[in-house]
């Protein structure tokens, strides 16, 4: 849900501002979405964090389950932040490049 929140908004500044470059646009819609995203990822993870961490009767089947879901949900605004946008301006590039069939 994320990365659609992050591409919608780069498309919206991309056609707000055209004089401004790709990656600048890129930087500018990762670093405006940035807040928002580690917001809604930390919320789920500070709530889990005491069933990934507990040690007490029934932990053995709800803390593996709360550390994955506590691992993957700060780790994946981080790589959206930083693998997605990079990712996104070498294909739309290469796309942009390639010669159009008809």
């Amino acid at each position: 849900m994320n990365s659609i929140l992050l591409m919608t908004h780069y498309n919206k500044l991309r056609l707000t501002s055209n004089h401004l470059p790709r990656d600048q646009v890129m930087f500018q819609a990762a670093q405006e979405r940035m807040r928002p995203m580690l917001m809604t990822a930390l919320s789920p993870c500070i709530a889990l964090l005491p069933a990934a961490l507990s040690t007490g009767i029934g932990s053995q089947v709800q803390r593996p389950l709360a550390a994955v879901v506590v691992g993957g949900m700060l780790i994946g605004p981080v790589m959206l932040l930083l693998i997605v946008p990079p990712l996104r301006l070498f294909f739309k590039r290469k796309q942009e490049r390639a010669p159009i069939e008809q």
